[in-house]
C-alpha cells in the first residue's frame, strides 16, 4: 500500500516521516510533496490508497486537491491536516468525502490511529473491487458457458439424434445447474433486412440492439432466457426454460410483441417460429424439428408460426394457379391485375399457415417459364434481359419469404412488359440500335453482340433493323465505322493504323480494303488531301 504526504511545511512533512511507524500500518512506500502540482504528478504516476494533505497552501488547497482527485475518480482515503478549525473548512472536506480533519499540532499517537483506520477502509474497499470484478467476470464467463453449452446442444442435434445422456453430460462440463426434466422452448427469429438498414451496414450494432430488445422483452417471471445465439445469416435461436408448464398463448403474444419492437426499434421485418416446448433431455428432437421447419417452410414477413399447427409437409400437394388466365393476362398488359392475382394465390396457399419452400419453388419455376415463354415470342431474350444484380438478387432472395417472392414476380412481370412494349415499337428499336453503334463504332458489333445490349433474338433485331432502315445491320455498322474513320482522318493527327483501330479495325489490310470500296480512296490518300471530292 503507497502513501503520499502533501505539505508546503518541508520540517512537516519530514516529521511525518520519521515519527509515522509506516510499516506496522502496511504502508510499505511513502510519497511526499510540497504543493498541489507536484501531489498530482505523484497520484498520475502511482496507485496512491492513503493521501495526508495540509489545507492551507500558497500554490493550492488541499480541498482543490482532494476535489480533483475525486473528478479523476481516483479512489484515495484522505485525512486533512489544518491549523484553523474553521467550520466551513470541515464543511467542504465532508462534502468531498475526506476521511478524516484533524487539527494541528500532529498528535502522533492519534494520527496513527486515524491512518490505521484509513487503511482498513482501503482494505476493505478493494475487497469490495474485487468482488465486483469477480462477480463481473463470472457472470461474463457464465454466459459464455451457457452459450457454449446450448451452441454445442443445437450444433450436435443437427448431426445426429441427441440422446439425454448426451446432454447431461454436456451441462455436467460446463458445470451447469440444469435438470434433464426442465421444461425448455426453443425459438427462431428470422430477420429480413432492406438496402443500407443497420442489419445490413452496421452488423455489430444490430447484433447488440438485438440482444437488448430479445432480453428486455422476454424477462417474464414464468420463464427465462438462457441463451440467444445466431445460428445462421439473419437467423436467431432464443432457448426459455420455463418454471412452470409451458403457456403457448403468452409465448405467442410476446413473439407478436417481439416483431412489433423489431420493425419500430431494429428497422427491419422479422418472422418467429416457435418450436416445440420438451424437457431438456428431449431437447435435441426439439430443436432437430425446429431447424427442419425453418428449413421447409417458406416465411410470411412479421408473422408468428408455431410448430404444433404446421402438419408434416409431405401431405401437402402443389395445384398450380391457372396459367392460361395468367398467360392471357400478360399478352393483354395488365400486370397489376397478374400481380393481384399472383398474390392472392399465394395468400390462399398460406391461409394454412405456411407453404413448403419446395411449393414455393414450383411456383417459381412455373411463373419463369410462363413469361420467358411470353418474352420468347415477342423475339425477346429472357436470358439477357434479366441478367445483373438486381434480377439476380431478388431472384436469389424470392424463396426466403412470400413477400419476397411477391417482390421477384414484380420484378419479373413489370420489366418483361416494359420491354414488350419498347420492342413492339420497331422504328424507336431501330434509332435505338443506330444510337448505340455510332456510340459504340470501335466495339464488337456483331449482331450477337447487338442482340446481347438489347435481349431481343438476333434474327429478329436484324429483321426489324433492315425494316425500319432499308440496309442490312452489317452494311449500317460498316457505314458508321469509315464516316467515323473520315472524321479522324480530317481532323486529328492520328496516323491511319491508329485510326483503323480506334473505329473497331484490327486488320489495316481489312479496314484499307473496305475504306476504298467505301470511298474510292485509300484511308492515306484520303488523309493526304484527296477527301475534296470524296462523298
Amino acid at each position: 500500500m503507497q502513501a503520499l504526504l502533501v505539505d508546503d511545511d518541508y520540517f512537516v512533512v519530514t516529521a511525518l516521516e520519521k515519527k509515522v511507524d509506516w510499516a506496522s500500518l502496511g504502508i510499505d512506500t511513502v510519497h511526499t510533496a510540497h504543493n498541489v502540482a507536484q501531489a498530482r504528478d505523484i497520484l498520475q504516476r502511482h496507485p496512491i490508497q492513503i493521501l495526508i494533505s495540509d489545507i492551507e497552501m500558497p500554490q493550492g488547497s488541499g480541498l482543490e486537491l482532494l476535489a480533483w482527485i475525486r473528478e479523476e475518480r481516483y479512489n484515495v482515503q484522505a485525512i486533512l491536516l489544518t491549523n484553523y478549525a474553521d467550520f466551513n473548512y470541515a464543511q467542504k472536506a465532508i462534502e468531498l468525502r475526506s476521511f478524516e480533519y484533524f487539527l494541528k499540532p500532529i498528535q502522533f499517537d492519534k494520527l496513527m490511529l486515524i491512518i490505521g483506520k484509513a487503511v482498513e477502509r482501503a482494505k476493505e474497499q478493494q475487497r469490495e473491487e474485487e468482488a465486483i470484478q469477480e462477480g463481473y467476470y463470472w457472470k461474463r464467463n457464465q454466459a459464455k458457458m451457457l452459450e457454449h453449452f446450448w451452441r454445442k446442444l443445437i450444433s450436435d442435434s443437427v448431426s445426429a439424434p441427441l440422446r439425454p445422456a448426451d446432454v447431461a453430460r454436456a451441462a455436467r462440463e460446463q458445470n451447469l445447474s440444469y435438470g434433464m426434466d426442465d421444461f425448455v422452448q426453443p425459438l427462431l427469429l428470422n430477420f429480413f433486412h432492406a438496402a443500407g438498414s443497420m442489419g445490413m451496414e452496421e452488423k455489430n450494432l444490430f447484433d447488440f440492439a438485438l440482444l437488448n430488445v430479445l432480453y428486455e422483452l422476454y424477462q417474464h417471471a414464468e420463464f427465462t432466457v438462457e441463451t440467444a445465439l445466431e445460428y445462421s445469416e439473419n437467423n436467431w435461436i432464443a432457448v426459455l426454460k420455463w418454471k412452470g408448464a409451458p403457456n403457448s398463448r403468452l409465448l405467442g403474444e410476446l413473439c407478436a410483441s417481439f416483431i412489433q419492437q423489431a420493425n419500430r426499434s431494429l428497422k427491419c421485418d422479422a418472422c418467429c417460429i416457435i418450436g416445440m416446448p420438451s424437457r431438456l433431455g428431449e431437447f435435441g428432437a426439439s430443436i432437430r424439428q425446429l431447424l427442419q421447419l425453418n428449413k421447409g417452410i417458406a416465411k410470411r414477413r412479421n408473422r408468428v408460426f408455431a410448430a404444433s399447427d404446421v402438419i408434416d409437409p409431405a401431405e401437402e400437394g402443389y395445384a398450380p394457379p391457372d396459367l392460361p388466365r395468367l398467360e392471357g393476362l400478360l399478352e393483354m398488359g395488365q400486370p397489376d391485375v397478374f400481380l393481384r392475382e399472383t398474390s392472392s394465390y399465394l395468400s390462399f396457399l398460406s391461409s394454412r399457415n405456411y407453404i413448403t419452400v419446395s411449393t414455393l419453388g414450383l411456383f417459381q419455376l412455373d411463373m419463369m417459364q410462363l413469361v420467358y415463354a411470353f418474352l420468347k415470342s415477342k423475339g425477346i431474350q429472357a436470358h439477357q434481359l434479366y441478367k445483373g444484380k438486381t434480377g439476380e438478387r431478388l431472384l436469389a432472395e424470392s424463396l426466403h419469404s412470400i413477400e419476397d417472392m411477391e417482390a421477384y414476380l414484380q420484378h419479373l412481370v413489370t420489366t418483361a412488359l416494359s420491354y414488350r412494349d419498347f420492342a413492339e415499337q420497331p422504328t424507336t428499336v431501330a434509332e435505338e440500335i443506330k444510337q448505340y453503334i455510332h456510340s459504340h463504332y470501335g466495339e464488337d458489333l456483331t449482331r450477337l453482340s447487338l442482340a446481347e445490349v438489347f435481349y431481343l433474338h438476333p434474327d429478329y433485331l436484324a429483321r426489324i433493323f433492315k425494316k425500319e432502315t432499308g440496309v442490312s445491320l452489317g452494311t449500317y455498322v460498316i457505314s458508321a465505322r469509315i464516316a467515323a474513320a473520315k472524321q479522324l482522318l480530317r481532323t486529328t493527327t492520328m496516323s491511319v493504323f491508329a485510326v483503323a483501330k480506334k473505329v473497331g479495325y484490327a486488320n489495316y489490310s481489312y479496314f484499307a480494303k473496305v475504306f476504298k470500296q467505301e470511298t474510292g480512296m485509300s484511308p492515306n490518300e484520303y488523309k493526304q488531301g484527296g477527301r475534296e471530292g470524296s462523298i
